[in-house]
């Protein structure tokens, strides 16, 4: 595994050590390295409004902003799953907020195995505010 990755699957591991899934029994955590090499990282935090609930991606995107960050490099995702853990859907478009198609989403099973993908094959029809027919 190369260096940059292995740094985000600690910081990410360490988030999902803090996860907050009482009802999913589900612990996530991610971690985020924007464009000036600062790395973020979150976890899933449930609310019994389900609705209220926020990603781990989400967490660790948010943190980045809060701090200044603007773009996204690369994010890392990691669950106790057999198959490396791909983000949801919602998470997917708030990646693509604030990363290039080409930024790098690398998916992790609880197993260490890891599958990369840019956002492009992830999110090919992407939202964009200013022209939503441009993917």
């Amino acid at each position: 595994m190369e260096a940059g990755i292995q740094e985000l699957l600690e910081r990410a591991k360490a988030a999902q050590a803090n996860a907050y899934a009482p009802y999913s029994k589900f612990p996530v955590g991610a971690a985020v390295r924007d464009d000036r090499g600062r790395i973020f990282a979150g976890c899933n935090v449930e609310n019994a409004s389900f609705g209220v609930t926020i990603c781990a991606e989400r967490n660790a995107i948010f943190h980045m902003v809060a701090a200044g960050g603007k773009r996204i490099g690369e994010i890392l995702i990691v669950g106790e799953t057999d198959q490396p853990l791909p983000p949801c859907g919602a998470c997917r478009q708030v990646i693509a907020e604030f990363a290039g198609g080409d930024a790098r989403v690398h998916m992790v099973n609880r197993a260490g195995e890891v599958t990369t993908a840019t956002l492009d094959e992830l999110l090919p029809f992407r939202f964009h505010l200013d022209d939503p027919s441009r993917p």
